[in-house]
């Protein structure tokens, strides 16, 4: 069944599968009940609700024996031009990942119920997810062999670095289980020393502090203080996973059709992220992860970026 299971992951489209025992992740549910504590996650109150669903998929999905984690890649193989607003990487495809993604994890979930049965899951609560449920994604797929998390909190697989999504279906069956990844990152602080905002520490990050979180997440402007900071950034940042070594050696653009970049992103150069309308902005990113931050907070960080370039010039 575990062959199975990878074998058809890959041959639907995935870049990597594991498998790992749902069980209890008590050493996660401490740090995270220390990280959440300290305030370091900010506005994002959706990680203090469901702590038990999160540290333990069996409460999560009753029945739950085995947890299927599954990768796919995401580095491009196009790039912005120099003078345009930055757009982190995992935002570059017309489609949204979580579409693809759960479209993917469907056609698997197909074919282990046709073959093994439909008492493979419990249809009765949501079994797979992307990025958008109480699920510690990178843990599970450390434990299943993926890779390990590196000190930018992020995976890292050996085979391709951590230009990858995430996506994981949990299974009401046991099956033979991989071996977890040791972690390889060993004296390189690359990621940290490079984060203009020091969100960094050793395998700890101050979401409050992160670019991804102020031009995302923060329903407020981006601080004054992390303004100046920004690095070129309008939507996300990259900067720790393309400073990785692991990256630099391992990874490769994608091949997936299903992740096409929208035009734009090779096209637009600055002027054309700034004269940008709200019509133009929900027609070209309708279908894209971009419009999760909206037009008016991506054009607000823009506005930012552009402030910094006047003070320079």
């Amino acid at each position: 069944m575990q062959q199975f299971i990878k074998e058809t992951a890959l041959s639907i489209g995935f870049d990597a599968c594991g498998i790992a025992r749902a069980e209890a992740l008590t050493e996660d549910a401490v740090f995270l009940h220390s990280w959440l504590e300290a305030g370091m996650h900010g506005e994002m109150s959706y990680l203090v609700r469901n702590f038990e669903k999160r540290t333990d998929p069996r409460e999560l999905v009753p029945g739950c024996k085995s947890v299927v984690t599954v990768l796919l890649n995401y580095c491009p193989p196009v790039s912005q031009p120099n003078d345009a607003p930055r757009i982190a990487r995992y935002a570059f495809s017309e489609i949204d990942y979580h579409t693809v993604i759960k479209s993917l994890l469907a056609k698997l979930e197909t074919a282990i119920v046709d073959k093994y049965g439909s008492e493979c899951i419990n249809s009765n609560v949501q079994h797979s997810f992307v990025d958008s449920a109480p699920v510690l994604e990178r843990r599970w797929a450390q434990k299943a062999g993926l890779g390990w998390i590196g000190k930018h909190t992020q995976l890292i697989s050996p085979e391709m670095g951590s230009w990858f999504f995430i996506g994981v279906l949990m299974l009401n069956v046991e099956t033979e289980y991989d071996i977890p990844v040791t972690d390889r990152c060993g004296s390189c602080t690359r990621c940290i020393d490079a984060c203009p905002t020091q969100a960094l520490e050793p395998h700890l990050l101050n979401a409050t502090r992160c670019i991804s979180y102020q031009t995302i997440e923060l329903k407020t402007p981006v601080a004054e203080d992390i303004r100046p900071l920004l690095s070129g950034f309008a939507l996300g940042c990259d900067i720790c996973v393309e400073v990785c070594p692991w990256n630099r050696k391992k990874a490769v653009p994608y091949t997936h059709s299903h992740l096409k970049a929208v035009s734009v992103i090779s096209d637009w150069k600055r002027e054309d992220w700034v004269s940008m309308d709200n019509g133009g902005f929900a027609q070209i990113f309708k279908h894209s992860a971009v419009k999760r931050a909206g037009f008016a907070k991506l054009k607000e960080n823009i506005g930012f970026l552009n402030e910094k370039k006047s003070e320079t010039s």
